[in-house]
C-alpha cells in the first residue's frame, strides 16, 4: 500500500530547469511545494503530473511510458499524462497534473491544475441506457460502477452483493491486511460515502433469485424485483471447500468477514495448518508467519504452484518459505479434520489451532445458468464481453472471453483482469463498443520478494528462464510452439511491463 514518502527529492521545479536536463522520452522527478512530481517529455509535450501510483504509490518515476501515458511498475496500472486519469486498473483514481511552461529559458512547472475530464474512449451508439443492474460486488461490478459514473452515465446504477461488506481490495486480505501490517481502513476499495455521492444504488446482504433475460428484470430473495435495460453479471467466484469431515472447522479466504475471522482466530493460534500450495495459500501461510505463528502447509503437488510457474521456480518458492519457518509436506493431503488434528493421507496427523484451505475456486455459474445463457466452463462472452442474450454482459472471474493474444477462449480468475473486465463492461454498456483487449496479469506477494505474471498460459513446450531466481532476480518466458504466451518475473520490473505493452501492440492470434 501506499507509504509516507517522507522529504521530497530532486529539483524544485517551480524554479525551472534547463531543457537539456529532459530529453526526449525522459522522465525527471522532482518537487512543487511538499509533493513529489514527475516531469515528462514525449516530443512537443511536456507533461508535469503525481510521481505516485494511487493504487499502492509504486514510483511512476521507475515505470515505463508508452506514447502519452505512464505504467506503474508495480502492479501495472497506467495514467494518462495529459488528464491524469487512470486508463488501466489496479488504479482507479487519477494522479494530479501541473502546468507547465517554457520560461526564459526554462522549463517551469505552474499551479496544480482542476482534474481535467478523461478523454473519450469512443464515439457512443445507440441510446444511453436509463437502468443499468450489476450483480456482484467484487472486482468487476465495483469497476464497472466507477466508470459508468466516471464517463458521467446519468441513469439508475443498482449494484447488487450478497456480501456484508461493501467492495473491498481483496488481494490485500491474504497479504498485508492479514499479515497485521495494514489497517483496516486501507481495505475498502472506496470510502461508504462514496456510493450515495456517485448515485451508486449499493444493496448489501442481497441474494438474487433469478434473471428473467426477457422480462429483463432480476427477481430478489425478498420477492422484489429491479428492471434492468442493461445487465452486467460480476458473481465471481466461491471458495472450493474440501470434501472431508470436519470441514466445517477449516476456513477459507474470500471476503473480508472471513479475513476478520483468521485474524481473530491468529491472535490465539500457536500453529496453523495451510491445505493447498496455491498462491493464496501460500500468501496466507507468510502471512501468518509474519504474525509468528508455526505454519505447515499441506499439499498434493511435488513442487508448489509448480503447474503454473514451473518446477524451477516452485523450487525456489519452496526454498523463500523454507527459510521464513513454513514446514512443507508435498505429496499429501488432509483427509479429515478431528477436533485440532488434521489427518493426512500418508497416515500422520498435525496438530494446529487454525486451519485454512486455499485449494482454489469455482465460478459462480448458477444464475446465468438458470437465465439460459451460453455456458463453456464460465460464461461465454464475445469480444465486447456481451453473453447469448441481448443487453447482457459478464466479467471477472465467471467471464470465458476470446484472447486474442493466444487465439483461445479463455477464463482467469486475477484480481486485475476482473477490474479492467469490468471497466470494459461499463463502457460497452454504455455504447462505446470496446473490445477487451487487455493482457492478463496478477501478482503475487511473498515476504519480500513480489511475483508478476503477465499473459495466460495453460500450457507449454518451452521455458526459458534469464537471470537466477536463486537470486531473486529473474525472467521466466513460457511458450508454446515457439509463441511466448507468459511471462513471469522477480524484480525485473520494466521488462514485465515491456512484455505487456508488446503483447497488447502484437497482431491478433
Amino acid at each position: 500500500m501506499a507509504q509516507d514518502q517522507g522529504k521530497v527529492t530532486g529539483p524544485d521545479l517551480t524554479k525551472g530547469i534547463a531543457p537539456a536536463e529532459l530529453s526526449d522520452g525522459g522522465k525527471l522527478l522532482g518537487h512543487v511545494g511538499d509533493e513529489q512530481v514527475l516531469l515528462v517529455r514525449r516530443g512537443a509535450g511536456i507533461f508535469a503530473v503525481g510521481a505516485t501510483c494511487t493504487h499502492y504509490g509504486g514510483p511512476l518515476a521507475e515505470g515505463l511510458l508508452d506514447g502519452e501515458a505512464v505504467h506503474c511498475p508495480w502492479h501495472h496500472a497506467c495514467f494518462d499524462l495529459r488528464t491524469g486519469e487512470a486508463l488501466h486498473a489496479p488504479a482507479l483514481s487519477p494522479i494530479a497534473c501541473w502546468a507547465v511552461e517554457q520560461r526564459d529559458g526554462k522549463i517551469v512547472v505552474g499551479k496544480k491544475l482542476a482534474q481535467p475530464e478523461p478523454r473519450p474512449r469512443g464515439k457512443r451508439v445507440g441510446t444511453e441506457p436509463k437502468r443499468i443492474v450489476i450483480v456482484g460486488g467484487g472486482a468487476a461490478g465495483f469497476a464497472a460502477a466507477e466508470m459508468l459514473r466516471r464517463h458521467k452515465y446519468q441513469g439508475s446504477i443498482v449494484m447488487l452483493s450478497n456480501d456484508d461488506a461493501s467492495p473491498v481490495d481483496r488481494p490485500n486480505l491474504s497479504k498485508d491486511y492479514l499479515a497485521g501490517s495494514a489497517p483496516e481502513e486501507w481495505v475498502p476499495l472506496r470510502p461508504g460515502e462514496f456510493y450515495a455521492e456517485n448515485g451508486i444504488d449499493l444493496r448489501l446482504k442481497t441474494n438474487v433469485r433469478s434473471i428473467d433475460v426477457r422480462a429483463r428484470a432480476v427477481s430478489l430473495g425478498d420477492g422484489s424485483t429491479v428492471p434492468y435495460d442493461r445487465l452486467l453479471l460480476a458473481t465471481g467466484a466461491e471458495p472450493v471447500r474440501l470434501p472431508i469431515p470436519g470441514t466445517e472447522r477449516v476456513h477459507t479466504l474470500r471476503t473480508l468477514a472471513d479475513c476478520r475471522a483468521i485474524i481473530e482466530r491468529a491472535k490465539t493460534a500457536k500453529r496453523a495448518i495451510v491445505i493447498g500450495a496455491s498462491f493464496i495459500g501460500l500468501e496466507v501461510a507468510a502471512s501468518l508467519r509474519t504474525r509468528n505463528i508455526e505454519v505447515h502447509v499441506v499439499a498434493p503437488e511435488k513442487r508448489p504452484m509448480e503447474k503454473v510457474m514451473g518446477p524451477q521456480m516452485g523450487d525456489v518458492i519452496r526454498a523463500l518459505h523454507e527459510e521464513h519457518g513454513v514446514v512443507f509436506h508435498l505429496e499429501d493431503t488432509v483427509i479429515a479434520v478431528e477436533g485440532n488434528q488434521a489427518k493426512l493421507k500418508s497416515g500422520g496427523a498435525l496438530d494446529a489451532d487454525l486451519i485454512v484451505a486455499g485449494v482454489g475456486v469455482r465460478p459462480r455459474l448458477a444464475l446465468a445458468e438458470a437465465a439460459g445463457l451460453t455456458i463453456d466452463r464460465g460464461v461465454a462472452v464475445n469480444a465486447y464481453l456481451e453473453a447469448s442474450a441481448p443487453d447482457v454482459f459478464a466479467a471477472g472471474d465467471i467471464a470465458r472471453w476470446p484472447d486474442p493474444h493466444s487465439g483461445e477462449s479463455i477464463r482467469v480468475e486475477h484480481w486485475v483482469v476482473a477490474e479492467r473486465q469490468g471497466q470494459t463492461a461499463a463502457l460497452n454498456m454504455l455504447g462505446l463498443r470496446q473490445i477487451f483487449s487487455a493482457v492478463p496479469f496478477f501478482w503475487s506477494q511473498h515476504y519480500d520478494v513480489p511475483i508478476n505474471y503477465v499473459g495466460h498460459a495453460e500450457s507449454w513446450d518451452d521455458l526459458v528462464i534469464e537471470g537466477d531466481i536463486k537470486a531473486r532476480d529473474c525472467l521466466l518466458r513460457f511458450k508454446r510452439k515457439g509463441k511466448v504466451l507468459a511471462v513471469a518475473s522477480i524484480y525485473r520490473d520494466t521488462e514485465s511491463l515491456e512484455v505487456e505493452v508488446a503483447m497488447e501492440r502484437a497482431p491478433a492470434a
